[in-house]
């Protein structure tokens, strides 16, 4: 009985390493849970290119918007694991399980981290006209009136409105937050006067910051950001231990056979390295963030707690 088990594990393991030796055969999935032409679908398609051109087989990003990302979450929990089907996840990975009760995934259980890809900082952006060019000015112009300036997001649970809150927290005032479905109607309306702030990442403020529509107050990063090198950070600004990005990463289905989550991992670490990958992310004000995947399974558990006690003491609700 003994010896048949053993054979059995044994026949296992040749075909587990037969089938990731002929890893890829056929075009690879991305999954994304937000609409094309946003940040995480620019750095999807630019990782996927790259693996494209080093594994010889198509890698085609698929867009599938809604829940809070949680929709594209459960495609992929439930997918083949084979290797065929990842996601390129953001913050909403960790935060989610918190603010959506029951929780709808477990990343620990239901996924596992290939490679974290960079990371790009939230901006407090204003419109142009707004009373106040620095942070100072706005935490001045908030006591004066609590509660009294909004602020607009790409919604209730996000990684900008999460931060903010924190931030609004540590500085003691009170901001109304108008949540939206996605960064871009939220910039629609602050250049538009309908409110003066808003919290997204660098990437979607960049092209109304050139063209003079929108002004940054400051860049949640450790260290100023090479598209807003004259814009200080928040810790410049007087509020260290603040700081915050939208990170980037890849994820695959939990039983996806080790061997080809490592290779996953090997290739997208030399994407990263590539001068074409690097220029890329940081024409968008990004950076690449090369490391182990058990760098990211850390990162995911420790913004998952992270996320948990200010959803908890927040009251955050999901739209």
């Amino acid at each position: 009985m003994l010896k048949r088990v053993i054979l059995i594990l044994w026949m296992s393991c040749v075909a587990t390493l037969s089938f990731a030796q002929n890893y890829p055969s056929k075009p690879i999935k991305v999954v994304i849970g937000y609409a094309a032409g946003g940040a995480v679908d620019v750095v999807a398609r630019t990782i996927g290119q790259s693996l494209s051109t080093s594994m010889g087989q198509p890698v085609v990003v698929e867009n599938k918007p809604g829940a809070g990302t949680n929709i594209a979450v459960k495609s992929v929990v439930t997918a083949e694991p084979d290797g065929y089907t990842l996601m390129m996840a953001a913050n909403a990975l960790a935060a989610n399980m918190s603010l959506y009760q029951p929780a709808p995934f477990d990343t620990e259980r239901d996924l596992v981290a290939v490679s974290l890809i960079g990371r790009v900082p939230v901006v407090i952006a204003a419109n142009p006209n707004a009373p106040f060019t620095n942070v100072k000015q706005l935490i001045d112009a908030a006591k004066g009136k609590p509660n009294s300036i909004a602020f607009g997001s790409p919604g209730n649970g996000s990684t900008p409105h999460m931060a903010i809150e924190l931030f609004a927290r540590a500085a003691g005032i009170d901001l109304q937050h108008i949540p939206y479905r996605g960064g871009s109607p939220a910039i629609t309306d602050v250049i538009g006067g309908q409110l003066p702030l808003v919290a997204v990442n660098a990437l979607e403020v960049l092209p109304h910051v050139k063209s003079g529509k929108l002004k940054v107050l400051a860049v949640l990063s450790p260290n100023r950001s090479a598209i807003f090198p004259d814009v200080p950070t928040i810790a410049e600004s007087g509020f260290a231990g603040f700081e915050a990005s939208v990170w980037y990463g890849l994820v695959a289905p939990a039983a996806t056979p080790k061997p080809i989550v490592n290779r996953l991992h090997d290739e997208v670490q030399k994407a990263l390295q590539t001068k074409d990958v690097r220029e890329r992310m940081n024409a968008v004000g990004g950076e690449v963030v090369p490391g182990s995947a058990e760098m990211f399974t850390q990162l995911i558990r420790s913004e998952r707690q992270r996320y948990a006690k200010l959803v908890r003491e927040a009251n955050i609700q999901p739209d």
